[in-house]
């Protein structure tokens, strides 16, 4: 008698708000996933679709800067509704995709997720794709939004309120990071990624060792015990292609790299929940930024072109050798390296766009 594979369950969870940015419309962006077909995508590859539809929270009060932040209390409120949505498709085997928004909630998200391998005694990988590090604080911010934060709050640097919003303190360590596709980085907050150790793939690492040896890299150690996130900001790939968000940064990932990051991680067989956060329909023409972050979802949950052997999914996810004069390990952490300073992408063009995250838009890059 042959065994039924019991088919995955995911849960579209919407959060529509804007307010841990600066520009907003990106509270319009779980309806313009929907539009664009997500959770139909999701069907077709083979799984059953729960769509929770859209929590509720307070709305964009386009307020000041307060004590460092702008909105931190309805920031805040989001971030538990979350929490406690996202723990509850984890707890029923569920996997939770999270339809956003802006990036902020990644706090909540993650912290649920990260309470949940606590509970489970597993481990957790968190891929942040972004072309920011979202690494700043109250102290060192130039705009005191939030969205450029949630990394720092997730590793215990920021409010308490939401830096123990999943009971853990802090909810993850800097080790279980990766960050993917930077570009854009605000001087101080180099300086404070460079201090924590944070494990940075940026775009010139990409331009050096491509695509396929950078996923090698971030991908590395995870096994069957290993519950991997993904927090997808749209603002990851090139603007030319993806112009819906809020804060474009010029020289992100082509279509291709795009596809090819997310078919390895799907290699892994690992995905446990997913953030698509930043997409601002009001900036997009014709939904081509959502519909373009469906095809890549389907990629992530495992479509191909072709049936691949399982040999070669295996030797794929875990790349070529690495080389030692193209590592990422030693560009950017050698012990010669010194700081970060403030300098272009190498094989790019860099061209900030909008203030979001902060001011001053810079790559990683050793002095």
């Amino acid at each position: 008698m042959i065994a039924r594979v019991p088919v995955r369950t995911a849960s579209l969870i919407g959060v529509p708000t804007d307010v841990g940015a600066s520009a907003r419309g990106a509270s319009m962006g779980p309806e313009a996933l929907r539009v664009a077909g997500i959770r139909e995508a999701i069907l077709h590859r083979g799984m059953q679709v729960i769509d929770r539809g859209n929590l509720s929270g307070p709305g964009n009060p386009c307020g000041l800067r307060n004590g460092g932040y702008r909105h931190l209390q309805e920031v805040i409120e989001w971030n538990r509704s979350l929490h406690d949505a996202v723990l509850a498709e984890l707890a029923s085997n569920r996997l939770p995709i999270v339809l956003g928004g802006d990036h902020s909630i990644g706090i909540g998200s993650i912290s649920a997720v990260a309470r949940h391998c606590r509970e489970r005694g597993r481990k957790l990988r968190v891929l942040w794709l972004d072309a920011h590090a979202d690494f700043n604080t109250a102290a060192i911010s130039p705009s005191g939004n939030l969205h450029g934060m949630p990394v720092a709050c997730l590793c215990g640097f920021g409010p308490p309120e939401l830096v123990a919003i999943g009971g853990g303190m802090p909810a993850i360590r800097p080790e279980w990071l990766r960050l993917v596709g930077v570009r854009s980085v605000d001087a101080e907050e180099a300086r404070f990624v460079h201090e924590q150790g944070l494990e940075v793939f940026d775009m010139r690492c990409i331009d050096e060792i491509g695509m396929r040896e950078t996923m090698s890299q971030a991908l590395a150690g995870i096994d069957g015990q290993t519950h991997l996130h993904v927090s997808f900001d749209v603002d990851f790939l090139d603007p030319q292609i993806a112009p819906g968000v809020g804060t474009t940064v010029m020289g992100g990932p082509s279509w291709r790299e795009a596809q090819l990051c997310m078919e390895m991680i799907a290699d892994t067989g690992q995905l446990g929940s997913l953030d698509i956060v930043e997409l601002n329909p009001a900036l997009d023409v014709r939904n081509q930024t959502a519909a373009f972050a469906v095809e890549l979802i389907e990629s992530l949950l495992g479509k191909a072109t072709l049936v691949r052997r399982r040999a070669m999914g295996r030797r794929h996810a875990r790349g070529p050798a690495k080389s030692p004069e193209l590592s990422r390990v030693q560009r950017i952490d050698h012990p010669d390296a010194g700081l970060f300073e403030v300098g272009p992408v190498a094989g790019r063009h860099s061209q900030p766009m909008d203030e979001g995250r902060g001011s001053h838009h810079a790559v990683l890059d050793r002095l």
